[in-house]
């Protein structure tokens, strides 16, 4: 059994869950309390991945990143190629995993009590240790929660990884690209294995929101 399908998802689904850990959890920070119209908008293109069809994310990332697209000309002037490499399967999944963390993060910086913060400042404290010392630690659950769904996410990524990277065997073939090939071909035992293995990643990522939630919850109610 190859089993390049399963590395091949968990590096794309890690280095995914990076990049929209470090890009969500800024953005939401600073999007934190921002009620401008301009605001709104962004917030509402953010979150866009959310409700689009795979393929049609696909797509889109295709326009931009394709030989022909907006940023791919470029790209593929200074010797770089997105499309159909393993990069584009980071890219597609980045794309659809990033508006979870986003979400969860700025939920998370929102029920922070903002009086525990001006009394952070009225006792003299920096921006940066009122970020470190109160506003972390508090947003610490939905910041592990939305870690923790970027990641389930991007390793179920399937229609816009099709588009974008191919279903190259070895190459860009993730766990699900793996079941669709299977399908497509009657090997309906390897198809059931590899959505296990799926289901029980799922699986696994919910009870460890559930474990981490209820752990936290008497931690901050005590620091109230």
């Amino acid at each position: 059994m190859d089993l390049s399908p399963f590395w091949i998802s968990l590096k794309v689904a890690l280095t995914a869950t990076v990049i929209s850990f470090l890009l969500g959890t800024y953005i939401a920070f600073r999007m934190k309390g921002n009620l401008t119209k301009g605001s709104q908008l962004f917030d509402i293109i953010l979150n866009l991945p959310l409700v689009l069809p795979p393929t049609v994310a696909g797509l889109l990332l295709l326009m931009i990143f394709g030989k022909k697209g907006l940023l791919g000309k470029t790209l593929l002037q200074l010797g770089y190629q997105i499309i159909f490499t393993k990069e584009g399967a980071v890219l597609a999944a980045a794309f659809v995993a990033f508006p979870l963390m986003y979400r969860c993060a700025k939920s998370a910086f929102a029920q922070v009590d903002q009086k525990l913060i001006e009394a952070g400042r009225t006792l003299g404290m920096s921006e940066y240790a009122i970020f470190i010392k109160i506003i972390l630690p508090l947003s610490l659950p939905g910041i592990v929660s939305g870690v923790i769904l970027s990641f389930a996410r991007a390793l179920g990524e399937f229609g816009a990884t099709l588009i974008v990277a191919g279903n190259i065997p070895g190459v860009t073939q993730t766990m699900p690209l793996a079941i669709y090939m299977n399908l497509q071909s009657g090997n309906y035992q390897f198809a059931l294995l590899w959505s296990g293995i799926l289901i029980a990643f799922s699986f696994f990522m919910m009870l460890l929101i559930k474990c981490i939630t209820h752990r936290f919850r008497g931690g901050i109610a005590a620091y109230r």
